[in-house]
């Protein structure tokens, strides 16, 4: 165990902003090592940020930080320290990869952190036994419960033995068995290893109460700190919900008192929602099964349990928002129907998300959804001015919401689903993040709306303490209800002394697993190898990981496969120069047999197709106007006698100039065949005396004999395919990994820049490569183009080329965020310049200014070369020299860029 000195991390003047938000103020801190410090406060009070920049994950901007005895500041300490730090973000699984199992999850972590084969298989095999997963090694990450994904959490944290373990949060959302299993392991890894520092983030108070040092934040500050009992003592509360409002600056916990909702009447015994054999499922999972309860007018209904078992979907089939699979609910007496606004009406919900317009103000907000339940547009001022100063909205009525704190912006949704005075309020974990202070006054409100409005509230919590203060409360666990009833009879049931040993205790029933202690996993072992500035084994675990999350997502594999040979078959023939069959129609003005003659010249060729003779202009007009004509011809009166006597010949050419290209096209055509005419016309009247200069220009193409734009064409698209395809899945690799917030492990672990982007790159340079080979025997066998180069130059060049290509699309993600603009992005930046300027259409010796330079130095302008040379020209590797130079410049190039650019550390 390498020594640790009296303070792990220390913090001083740290300021963070994000624009206009600040996160941190001025935050001066010292966190004792060797001991288990909590860091307690709401969301949005900065502590995830402050865990974020202890683990080095996120760039500092004031003040000044150190972890392990060096300055976090400084790279090359991070880079030695990072081995010796675990961290877990906040957000249930959010440093795992859901496509892959238990032990491949695992497997990843032991590789990034240099663990060899058989000391990968020991500490993954301990690891599981610790924790109780080993029956479930081979299950998707994805398909854990909420507990089982955060302890695989903790095992990729500690498989690397780190000195310090900072955890932000990493038991929001998992029921209390789970939760209490967690901290128990937590406390045996700590007696085996005594020494090491643990920094936990947490919203639950009752948690907090079972570490040793503490920390309260407010609005980016530190309010105190501390070890539990000194808090309560010098906040004089019973508790650690009570200590943190009392340490709130200025008056707003001056008269703050306890929430209390008095008795429910018993005399009211009408019904208000009635639930039976509420069954809902999605394919093959069944999210909510057989649920089955009554809640009478009035009554605070409590629903419970762990993210992912189901009350949000009970909620969502009450509100009509879903139909069930099986079984019926009522409200108010009357069967659900999602087209029933009458009924709808009756109900207001308020999500998790806050169902608020970001770019409307407070009073608008209260405004459009009075509009939006049909309230009488003379009630509707009345009624928003009415919330506004029931719900203290006041100060902020012409605020935005997202300017707003987070209580106060829960106390507005609360007053946009009261605003068309509902009987009937469904909540769906209405006070997660929010500080113990604004809770109680929202609980206050609650109490209010049900006791004096009569209005029935269905609330879902994960908060104990919210719990007791409904009339009766249903534990629900993996879509099932395990009991309803009050959290007293509740408590009696199991002879509980807490609501939370209740709850467990019915968990443990119902999952038939006893909360047995395990022994500690123990991975002290081999060191790992964390060292040298290039890893082949920390790049190949990149690898890897891409190669199983493409292996395991057979839509995107398909779309990429299939999706470039469908491409190619449309480009192939939709980008075709080739003008054939052209319909044209003439308007004699002659009619003789000359003028007829002339005519039936043009129509015999391969180029063009007679219609039936104009009869006007007004004709001409409408014919072209509709596409029907590409081409009309007008030949004059005397058009014969002017012919026969050798004068000038004029004849109108009327030509569809919608398609600049085609139409110029069509112009040479027809005057080539005028004059083709003209002359064998002399020829057949006057002999060859009746020409000066008797001679015949003979043509001959090479390459492609018959002038087919396909030849041509095909050869280039494979170029084009092979650029916007592999660049576009690279970028959404990378992209998708910051949206989903794992790219906190490229942020924390010893993995370079280089090593992330080649390992990324590497399973679509393979990807690209077998396009390749699929566009390639298409071009040949289908187009039946022929191949007449040398195909092991073409294939080394295609790999050279594949190469730049996924470059490119690493290059792009280093400045994305998000996976929608980043494949609009790719899509742009490759393909306007692949198809505009790299010799696709018109040489790029042919373009001017810009678009000339783009050309010269476009990885697309070489390979098409190669490619067009390879299928017609029969080129082979003694004519790809500057087309492989050209690739081998540009590989490290944008490679080099890539690296960067692309950021260590989240801003």
């Amino acid at each position: 165990m390498t020594a640790l000195p009296d303070n792990v991390a220390g913090v001083a003047g740290v300021s963070l902003r994000y624009r206009n938000t600040v996160a941190l103020d001025d935050v001066t801190l010292d966190v004792p090592a060797g001991c288990m410090v909590g860091m307690i406060g709401p969301d949005g009070v900065g502590k995830s940020s402050l865990l974020s920049l202890l683990a080095g994950a996120r760039k500092m901007q004031e003040g000044h930080i150190t972890v392990l005895g060096g300055d976090m500041a400084d790279a090359g300490h991070r880079t030695r320290v990072c081995p010796r730090i675990a961290y877990m973000p906040q957000g249930l699984g959010k440093n795992l990869y859901p496509t892959l199992s238990v032990a491949e999850n695992l497997e990843f972590f032991g590789r990034l952190f240099g663990h060899g084969r058989a000391e990968r298989v020991r500490r993954i095999t301990t690891l599981l036994a610790a924790t109780g997963m080993t029956a479930f090694r081979d299950r998707p990450a994805a398909k854990l419960s909420g507990g089982m994904k955060q302890k695989l959490g903790l095992c990729c944290a500690l498989i690397h033995d780190p000195d310090l373990l900072i955890l932000d949060e990493p038991t929001t959302g998992v029921d209390p068995l789970s939760r209490r299993q967690f901290w128990d392991l937590i406390e045996r890894i700590r007696q085996d290893r005594p020494d090491m520092s643990v920094i936990v983030a947490t919203a639950y108070m009752e948690e907090a109460a079972r570490f040793d040092w503490l920390v309260a934040m407010n609005a980016g500050k530190v309010l105190a700190t501390g070890s539990p009992a000194e808090l309560l003592a010098r906040s004089g509360a019973r508790d650690l919900d009570g200590a943190f409002i009392a340490l709130l600056p200025g008056d707003a916990a001056r008269d703050h008192q306890p929430v209390h909702i008095p008795p429910r009447s018993a005399d009211d015994a009408e019904i208000a929602i009635e639930a039976q054999n509420l069954t809902k499922r999605f394919g093959d999972f069944t999210a909510v099964e057989d649920v089955s309860f009554r809640i009478g007018k009035g009554e605070i209904f409590g629903f419970l349990g762990s993210n992912g078992c189901g009350k949000t979907t009970t909620m969502k089939m009450l509100t009509g928002l879903l139909d069930p699979s099986k079984g019926s609910a009522r409200l108010f007496g009357a069967p659900i129907d999602h087209g029933d606004m009458a009924v709808r009406r009756r109900v207001g919900f308020m999500s998790q998300a806050f169902s608020l317009y970001s770019e409307l103000t407070v009073r608008q907000n209260l405004d459009l959804h009075a509009r939006l339940f049909d309230m009488p547009s003379d009630a509707i001022p009345g009624r928003v001015d009415e919330m506004i100063g029931r719900f203290d909205l006041g100060a902020v009525a012409d605020q935005l919401p997202e300017a707003l704190p987070l209580g106060i912006r829960q106390r507005l949704s609360l007053a946009v689903a009261m605003i068309h005075g509902p009987e009937m309020l469904i909540l769906d974990e209405p006070t997660s993040g929010v500080d113990p202070l604004a809770r109680d006054e929202f609980w206050r409100i609650l109490g209010e709306l049900s006791r004096k409005d009569g209005v029935t509230i269905f609330v879902s919590t994960h908060f104990m303490n919210e719990a007791e203060l409904c009339d009766r409360i249903s534990l629900m666990h993996a879509g099932k209800v395990l009991i309803s009833d009050t959290t007293e009879a509740i408590r009696a049931s199991k002879g509980a002394a807490t609501l939370e040993d209740a709850f467990i205790a019915y968990l443990q029933e119902a999952i038939g697993e006893e909360d047995t202690p395990t022994d500690a996993p123990s991975t002290e072992g081999h060191m790992a190898r964390t060292g040298g500035f290039f890893s082949t084994r920390r790049m190949l675990s990149y690898s890897r990981l891409e190669a199983l999350q493409l292996r395991r997502d057979p839509i995107r594999l398909t779309l990429a496969l299939l999706g470039s040979l469908i491409l190619m078959f449309v480009m192939g023939y939709g980008i075709n120069m080739d003008v054939e069959d052209l319909s044209f129609a003439v308007l004699d003005r002659d009619q003789t047999v000359t003028s007829r003659s002339y005519v039936l010249d043009i129509a015999g060729s391969r180029y063009f197709e007679e219609q039936a003779p104009l009869t006007s202009y007004d004709d001409m007009d409408a014919r072209m106007h509709g596409g029907a004509l590409s081409l009309a011809l007008e030949i004059p009166p005397g058009f014969a006698r002017d012919v026969a006597r050798g004068d000038r010949v004029e004849i109108g050419a009327w030509i569809d100039g919608a398609n600049p290209t085609r139409a110029e096209t069509v112009r040479g055509y027809v005057q080539g065949m005028h004059a083709d005419w003209l002359m064998r016309k002399a020829r057949e009247d006057f002999g060859n005396n009746g020409l000066q200069g008797d001679f015949d220009l003979v043509s001959r193409f090479r390459y492609n004999p018959d002038v087919k734009s396909i030849v041509a064409m095909v050869p280039a698209v494979i170029p084009l395919l092979l650029l916007l395809i592999p660049a576009v899945l690279t970028t959404l690799s990378v992209v998708r990994e910051k949206e989903l917030g794992s790219i906190v492990n490229f942020y924390v672990t010893p993995v370079t820049r280089l090593e992330f982007l080649i390992g990324k790159q590497l399973p679509y340079v393979a990807l690209a490569m077998l396009n390749f080979a699929m566009l390639t025997a298409f071009a040949i066998f289908v187009f039946r183009v022929p191949f007449t180069g040398s195909l092991p130059a073409f294939t080394l060049t295609a790999l050279l080329y594949v190469s730049a290509t996924t470059a490119m699309g690493l290059l792009i993600s280093s400045f994305m965020r998000s996976q929608v603009a980043a494949l609009f992005a790719t899509v742009m930046l490759t393909m306007i310049p692949g198809a505009q300027y790299s010799g696709l259409i018109d040489p790029v010796s042919s373009l001017q200014g810009l678009g000339r330079a783009i050309g010269e130095i476009y990885p697309t302008t070489y390979f098409i070369v190669a490619s067009r040379g390879a299928f017609s020209k029969a080129l082979g590797p003694q004519d790809f020299g500057m087309v492989y130079l050209a690739l081998l410049v540009a590989i490290p190039v944008i490679l080099g860029l890539s690296a960067l650019m692309l950021r260590k550390q989240a801003k």
